[in-house]
């Protein structure tokens, strides 16, 4: 599945806690998971971690980084 997006990272203030990222790409809550995986039957959850620091943050969207969720350039590699 195409990302519906675009594949540059989004870029945010994020506050710490625990965070649900959307890996769907049909979110109309980017970069936060709202649910639209269920809903069309995807296969495809989102990654759910704690941030343990507020402060900005490069959230991938190309879904190929080797630091899932966070960007690691690879975006910039891709075709």
């Amino acid at each position: 599945m195409d990302p519906k997006h675009g594949n540059a990272p989004i870029v945010i203030d994020e506050t710490a806690g625990k965070k649900a990222y959307c890996q769907c790409g049909l979110s109309a809550n980017l970069p936060y998971c709202d649910g639209t995986h269920s809903r069309e039957g995807t296969g495809i959850a989102p990654i759910v971690c704690e941030v343990e620091e507020d402060g900005k943050k490069a959230v991938c969207q190309c879904h190929q980084s080797g630091n899932l969720p966070w960007c690691d350039g690879t975006h910039s590699r891709l075709p």
